[in-house]
This record gives C-alpha cells, sequence and structure tokens, in this order.
C-alpha cells in the first residue's frame, strides 16, 4: 500500500475515533467530559514543553494554553440547559473549517495564504473553510431554536477565522523551533496540540464570550442565545 495512502487511513480512522469520543464525551457531560479534556490538556502541556524545550519564557504560556484546552469544554457544559449545544456548536465551527480548508484548497488551489508559515494553506482553503464553517455553525443554532440567528453567524465568522489562525498559530511555533510535528501520539496527524490547535483559540473566545453574557451556569447560552 502506498505510504500516502496508509497515512490518509490512519489519518482518517484516528480522525472518527477522537470525534466520536468527544462528542461521547459532550454528550455525557460531568465527571467522564473533564476527565477527556484534563487528559488533551494535560498532553497539550507535555508536548508543549517538550517543543519549547529549554526556553523558560515559554513555559507559562504552554500552561495558559493548555488550561484553555479544558477549561472552554468543560466550563461551557456547565450550562445545564444549552452546554451541549454550545459544545456541537464549537465542534461545528472547528471541525467543519478544518476539513473544508483542506477541501477548497485542494480543490481550487490558488494564492497561498502564508507560506512562509503554512505552504500548503491557501486563500481559497480559508474563504471555503470559514463559509461551511459558518454554515454549519448557525445550523446547529438554529436547530437548537437560537432565535437571532444572525448574531450567531457573525460570532461564528469570529470563531472559525480564530479557529484557522490556531492553526497557523501552532505552525509558527513548530517553524520557530525546527519540528515537523509536536508528537507522534495520533496516527495521522501528529500530537494532540496538532489536531487541537484550532480548538484552543476558537474555545478560548467562546469561552469569554459565554462568560461575559451568561456567566459560569449559562455561558452556553451566551454563545448561542441573542
Amino acid at each position: 500500500m502506498p505510504r500516502k495512502t496508509s497515512e490518509l487511513k490512519a489519518r482518517i480512522f484516528s480522525g472518527i475515533v477522537m470525534a466520536g469520543a468527544a462528542l461521547f464525551c459532550a454528550w455525557q457531560g460531568g465527571i467522564l467530559l473533564f476527565i477527556f479534556w484534563l487528559a488533551a490538556a494535560i498532553a497539550i502541556l507535555v508536548e508543549w514543553w517538550k517543543l519549547t524545550g529549554a526556553s523558560v519564557g515559554w513555559k507559562f504560556p504552554g500552561l495558559v494554553y493548555a488550561a484553555l484546552a479544558l477549561a472552554a469544554p468543560v466550563i461551557l457544559r456547565m450550562d445545564d440547559e444549552l452546554g451541549f449545544a454550545a459544545l456541537l456548536w464549537l465542534f461545528a465551527v472547528v471541525w467543519v473549517s478544518d476539513v473544508m480548508a483542506y477541501v477548497c484548497g485542494r480543490l481550487i488551489g490558488g494564492p497561498k495564504l502564508w507560506p512562509r508559515i503554512s505552504p500548503n494553506k491557501t486563500w481559497a482553503g480559508f474563504i471555503g473553510g470559514t463559509g461551511f464553517s459558518v454554515a454549519a455553525a448557525t445550523g446547529i443554532a438554529s436547530f437548537f431554536a437560537a432565535p437571532a440567528l444572525i448574531p450567531v453567524a457573525i460570532v461564528s465568522l469570529i470563531a472559525a477565522v480564530i479557529s484557522q489562525g490556531g492553526d497557523l498559530f501552532e505552525s509558527s511555533l513548530k517553524r520557530r523551533f525546527g519540528v515537523k510535528d509536536s508528537s507522534k501520539l495520533i496516527p495521522g496527524h501528529g500530537g494532540v496540540m496538532d489536531r487541537l490547535d484550532g480548538f484552543v483559540l476558537a474555545g478560548g473566545f467562546a469561552l469569554i464570550l459565554g462568560l461575559l453574557r451568561g456567566g459560569f451556569e449559562a455561558a452556553g447560552r451566551g454563545v448561542l442565545m441573542w
């Protein structure tokens, strides 16, 4: 079997398993959700510190980055009424943006988005991934009876751009420290940081917005209900 085909199959299989686990834990909530994202946060912190090596100045940012990976899904899910819906919305933003940016970039091609940092990303991928992401995330909000979809679409747009920015941020970080992947933990994907780079920053945005508008007990409502 050609190497690229084997890697693609591993990537697809790993992606399905991780998405399924994330969705199940989001649906269950509680301690299972906390353990799942705590494990992810610890893995991110370990990978960050290995990636940045002896650079002491990068240790604290790694703690903040890992803490966001844990805090965003856990606090959003604390909303008993719309916590699960808020996580589905966040997953739609990040996953659809990631997948459709790849698909649109491969099918359309064209000018590179930021070749010095990530030579494979294109403007077509960025625009296509963002557009599909906004449509999917707004659809999730509509399913859960969000009363005003235009504000949700705007929030989804901002979150999608931040998600793709998170991907570029990690690419620049890896380039700075001269590595290709944050680790080899996930077949076809690299490390946990590689898989969650967009989620961490988009989740941080959603968390701040939710807390400002709904507080700890209604952060999910703060994101979706306008």
